[in-house]
C-alpha cells in the first residue's frame, strides 16, 4: 500500500493549507489570488499539452499543489469579500428579505431566517445575499418564499464578552448568518407568489413530512425522536431525553448522519439480490439509489457527516456498477474537498470532525480490535463486531469530545450494543412511513409500531442514565494531548506495516513531546490570578492563589453561571464551587477581601489594586490582549485577567 495510491488522500493536505492561508492576515487578496491561480493553471495546462517529454513529474506535481493551495485561499478570501459587502446593510433604512424557513416556536417569540434581497440606503436600492436570524410575533406563521418589507436595520451578532464562553457569533457565522433582529410584528409581507415554488420544495416537503410524522406517531415523546432520527430536526427535543441519549453515548442517532445514509443504503442495496435484475435493469436501480440518498442527504439539511456519508455510498455504487470498488481513503479525502469547496468554514464544524474521525477509526482501528477475539458461534461475532466498531469510534474521537464537550459517556459501549440494533430496525419503519404515511390505514400501522419501537427506545436510553457513574464530566483535553493520543493511535494501526524501530522512535518523540508542553504550561501557571467575568447585570470574581480557587458573585444566577462561567473554569480546571472569598465593607461601600491584593466598589464597579500587578488582560475575540498596567479598572463591561 502506497501513499501515491491515493491521489486525494494527497490533494487534501494542500487544500487545507490553503484554507489556513487565506484565514491569515498576511493573506494576499481576492484578485491577487485569482490571478496566481490562473496563472499557475495556465502554466500546467501548457506543459502538459506542449512540453510533455522535457517536463518532470515533480514539476508538474509542484505546480498543481500550488494550485490547490492558491485555490484554498481564495475560497477564504471570497467568502470574506461577501461578508464585507454585506455590512452595507447596517446602514440600511429598510429591506427587502425573503423568508427561507418555517417558524420555530421559542419561549416568546418565533424564530425563522431570511435572506435580503435589496436594501435601501438614502433614495437607492442595492441588491444582496444577507442572511438574518429573525424573532416575531406575527399572528400569522411566516411560509418560506414569502417576500418581507422591514423598515428597521439590523444588529450585529456580538461576539462573547466571557473566555471559552460559546462563540454563537462564530457558529452563526460559519453558517453564512452575521446579523440578527427583532421584528415583533414591524413588517410587512408584500408577496407571496413564491411560497410554493420550486426553490423550497425540500423545505416544504420535510415540514409536511415532519407534520405527517407528528400526526401518525401518538406518543409526543416518541414524535420527538422520529423528527430527530428521520429528518434531523433536534431543536424542539425534550432536555431530559437529550440528556438520556447523551449518558447513553448514543446522542449521534438523533443527528440525522452517516449511520443512517448507511441504513437507507443496506436497506434498498439488500433487496437487489432477491429481485434478480439484468445487468442493464441493475445499473439503473443503482442509479435509482444514489438519487435516493441524495434526496435524503437534501431533505435533512446536508449536514457534513450526510454529505461524506452519501458521497462515500455513491462512489461505492458507482464502482459496484463497474464491478471495481475504490478506495475508502480516496472516497473520504474527495468528499471532505467538495464539502470544503462548497463552504470552507466547514472544517472548523464539530459535525465535520467527528464524522471523518469516527470513519477514520472503523477503517484503521476496528479491524484490529475484531481479530483479538474470533467467536465461534453468529450471536457472538455478531455482538463483538458491534462492539470493535463502537470501541474503534469512540478510541479516535473521544479527545475531540473530550476538547469540545468536557464529558466521557461510561456506558457508551451498553448504549451502542442495545440501542443501535433498535435503531436500524426504527429506520427500517420510519423510512416506509416517509413514504407511504398519506395512505390512511397502511400510515396509522406503521406510526404506531414507529411510536412503540421508538418508546422502547427511550426506555432502554433513560435506564442506562439511571445507572449511577453514567458520565464523567468536567474533563479537558487540550491540543497536545490530542496530537499525541491520535499518534499512538496511527503508530498501533500501522505497526504491521511500518518500520518498528521508526515507529517506536516517534512513538517516544510523543511521550517527550507531550511532557514538554505540560511542563511549560505548569511553569506558565500564574501563583495569583484573578479573572473578573460579566454577567447580564453583575459580576462574578475567581481568585486562584497557590492551586486554592475563590470565588465571589455579585448576583449572577446559577444557569448564566453554567453558561458564562464554568466553561473557564472546566477549561483551567478550577472547581465547580469554589470556596467563597471572605470580604469586609467598609463605609464608603467598598469591599476588601481578605488575602488579596485589591478592593472592589459594587456600586462604581471599580477595582482597585493594593499593590501593583504583574499584567491585566482583557477578553477580546477569543484571546486575552494585553492592557497597560494601572492601580484600578472599571470592570462593567468586559471580562479581565489580572496576574500577581
Amino acid at each position: 500500500m502506497r501513499f501515491a495510491d491515493f491521489p486525494f488522500l494527497r490533494y487534501l493536505p494542500f487544500l487545507l493549507l490553503g484554507i489556513f492561508l487565506g484565514q491569515s492576515y498576511w493573506s494576499p487578496d481576492l484578485l491577487v489570488l485569482s490571478i496566481i491561480l490562473s496563472i499557475s493553471w495556465l502554466c500546467y495546462m501548457i506543459l502538459v499539452f506542449n512540453c510533455e517529454k522535457y517536463v518532470s513529474y515533480f514539476q508538474l506535481s509542484s505546480i498543481a499543489y500550488l494550485s490547490l493551495l492558491v485555490f484554498g485561499a481564495l475560497l477564504v478570501q471570497n467568502k470574506k469579500h461577501q461578508t464585507d459587502v454585506s455590512s452595507d446593510i447596517l446602514q440600511a433604512e429598510s429591506y427587502l428579505a425573503q423568508v427561507t424557513a418555517y417558524d420555530l416556536q421559542k419561549p416568546n417569540s418565533f424564530e425563522n431566517l431570511l435572506e435580503v434581497k435589496s436594501f435601501l440606503i438614502g433614495e437607492s436600492w442595492t441588491d444582496a445575499q444577507v442572511k438574518i436570524l429573525v424573532y416575531h410575533q406575527s399572528d400569522k406563521p411566516l411560509e418560506p418564499g414569502q417576500i418581507l418589507l422591514v423598515r428597521k436595520k439590523p444588529e450585529e451578532i456580538t461576539s462573547p464578552v466571557n473566555p471559552h464562553e460559546f462563540d454563537y457569533r462564530q457558529y452563526l457565522s460559519r453558517q453564512g448568518i452575521h446579523y440578527r433582529q427583532f421584528l415583533g410584528k414591524d413588517f410587512q409581507v408584500i408577496d407571496s407568489v413564491n411560497s410554493k415554488g420550486l426553490e423550497y420544495f425540500l423545505v416544504h416537503l420535510r415540514h409536511r413530512i415532519g407534520e405527517m410524522l407528528q400526526s401518525k406517531i401518538p406518543d409526543e415523546n416518541s414524535a420527538q425522536i422520529a423528527l430527530a432520527l428521520l429528518l434531523g430536526q433536534k431543536k424542539e427535543l425534550d432536555p431530559t431525553i437529550r440528556e438520556a441519549y447523551t449518558q447513553a453515548g448514543v446522542m449521534h442517532i438523533l443527528a440525522v448522519s452517516g449511520l443512517h445514509v448507511g441504513i437507507i443504503y443496506a436497506l434498498f442495496i439488500l433487496i437487489l439480490k432477491p429481485l434478480k435484475l439484468k445487468k442493464e435493469n441493475a445499473k439503473l436501480y443503482l442509479l435509482a439509489v444514489i438519487l435516493v440518498i441524495w434526496l435524503y442527504a437534501f431533505l435533512t439539511g446536508l449536514s457534513p457527516s450526510v454529505v461524506r456519508a452519501s458521497t462515500m455510498f455513491s462512489l461505492l455504487t458507482l464502482g459496484q456498477m463497474r464491478e471495481r470498488r475504490p478506495s475508502i481513503y480516496n472516497i473520504l479525502a474527495f468528499s471532505a474537498m467538495l464539502m470544503i469547496t462548497m463552504n470552507p468554514d466547514v472544517i472548523y464544524e464539530v459535525g465535520f470532525q467527528l464524522s471523518y474521525l469516527a470513519v477514520l477509526g472503523i477503517v484503521m482501528i476496528q479491524p484490529l480490535i475484531l481479530n483479538l477475539w474470533l467467536p465461534r458461534h453468529k450471536v457472538l461475532e455478531y455482538v463483538w463486531q458491534l462492539t470493535s466498531v463502537s470501541l474503534a469510534a469512540q478510541l479516535v474521537t473521544f479527545p475531540l469530545s473530550l476538547y469540545y464537550f468536557h464529558v466521557f459517556p461510561t456506558y457508551f459501549l451498553l448504549g451502542n450494543l442495545l440501542i443501535l440494533p433498535l435503531a436500524f430496525l426504527i429506520m427500517q419503519v420510519g423510512v416506509p412511513l416517509m413514504i407511504f404515511g398519506w395512505i390512511p390505514v397502511l400510515g396509522d400501522g406503521l406510526g404506531w409500531v414507529l411510536s412503540w419501537l421508538i418508546w422502547v427506545q427511550n426506555w432502554i436510553a433513560e435506564t442506562i442514565r439511571m445507572i449511577p457513574g453514567g458520565k464523567l464530566d468536567r474533563l479537558t483535553m487540550d491540543f497536545s494531548g490530542m496530537i499525541f493520543v491520535w499518534g499512538m493511535l496511527l503508530i498501533i494501526a500501522g505497526w504491521d506495516y511500518g518500520s518498528k524501530r521508526k515507529l517506536t522512535w516517534l512513538a517516544t518523540s510523543l511521550v517527550f513531546l507531550l511532557a514538554g508542553f505540560q511542563l511549560y504550561e505548569e511553569l506558565q501557571t500564574p501563583s495569583k490570578e484573578l479573572i473578573i467575568y460579566q454577567g447580564k447585570k453583575a459580576q462574578l470574581l475567581d481568585f486562584s492563589d497557590s492551586g486554592q480557587t475563590y470565588a465571589w458573585n455579585q448576583g449572577i444566577e446559577p444557569g448564566e453561571i453554567s453558561y458564562s462561567v464554568d466553561p473557564n473554569r472546566v477549561q483551567n480546571h478550577l472547581p465547580h464551587t469554589p470556596q467563597s472569598l471572605v470580604a469586609y465593607q467598609h463605609d464608603s461601600g467598598q469591599l476588601e477581601f481578605v488575602g488579596t491584593e485589591f478592593t472592589f466598589h459594587p456600586t462604581n464597579k471599580k477595582l482597585h489594586f493594593t499593590s501593583a500587578p504583574k499584567s491585566i488582560y482583557y477578553w477580546s475575540d477569543g484571546k486575552w490582549v494585553d492592557l497597560v498596567v494601572t492601580d484600578s479598572i472599571a470592570v462593567d463591561s468586559l471580562a479581565y485577567r489580572i496576574l500577581f
